[in-house]
């Protein structure tokens, strides 16, 4: 982990606060009965302080955001990175054996270690779930890994194949906010307009599809 902050340092409080607020709604609208609006979307245009984006569904939606609108970014890193004593995140798909099959990881500030910690259902995809875990154990199989993550109710096994995407957060500026930027945001807030609103957007580095 001494490796890692030296290479991706966080010199704002300001981003870490925001990330860490991001995170409790993650939490809450990983395990809660009504989860607030998920977002996974790219940009099309940008009017102000509204954002007109086109849902991987095909969608098109009103974002509104504030003027301090809190932005992240998502960069990807090597696998290598998830290490002993990571704090990630992992969205997966189960296996009959028991295992997850792992659709991306992305490794927590050492700031959040804790944050929205355990296992739940996701929507990435049909049946997919989420865990938030510190990583016990690596083994390589291949160009993979077997992780086996524990948290405070349990552990997993999560099996990570080399072509999933293995990301983090650093921080972000609102100019990324740009059409073309793929984005996500966890706990948007519907209007009776239709249109939702969002205090807080990932966006990904350098043409990356956030992956959550």
């Amino acid at each position: 982990m001494r490796q890692f902050r030296s290479r991706l340092p966080f010199h704002s409080a300001i981003f870490v606060s925001a990330i860490f607020a991001a995170a409790t709604v993650f939490m809450s609208s990983a395990f809660a009965q009504q989860p607030p609006v998920r977002v996974r979307a790219e940009i099309v245009k940008v009017d102000g302080n509204k954002l007109l984006v086109k849902a991987r569904d095909g969608a098109e939606l009103t974002i509104n955001i504030p003027d301090n609108v809190a932005v992240s970014g998502i960069a990807k890193i090597p696998l290598s990175d998830v290490k002993p004593g990571s704090y990630i995140g992992v969205s997966a798909l189960p296996e009959p054996d028991g295992s997850q099959n792992a659709l991306h990881v992305h490794i927590f500030p050492e700031a959040m270690r804790g944050v929205a910690e355990g296992h739940g259902a996701w929507d990435v995809r049909p049946g997919s779930t989420m865990t938030n875990a510190t990583v016990d154990q690596i083994t390589a199989v291949g160009e993979g890994r077997t992780l086996t993550v524990k948290y405070k109710d349990g552990e997993k096994k999560i099996v990570v194949p080399a072509e999933t995407p293995i990301v983090t957060y650093v921080p972000g500026t609102r100019d990324e906010l740009k059409p073309g930027a793929k984005i996500f945001i966890i706990g948007a807030q519907r209007q009776p307009d239709g249109s939702l609103n969002a205090a807080r957007i990932s966006v990904g580095r350098d043409g990356l599809t956030p992956p959550m």
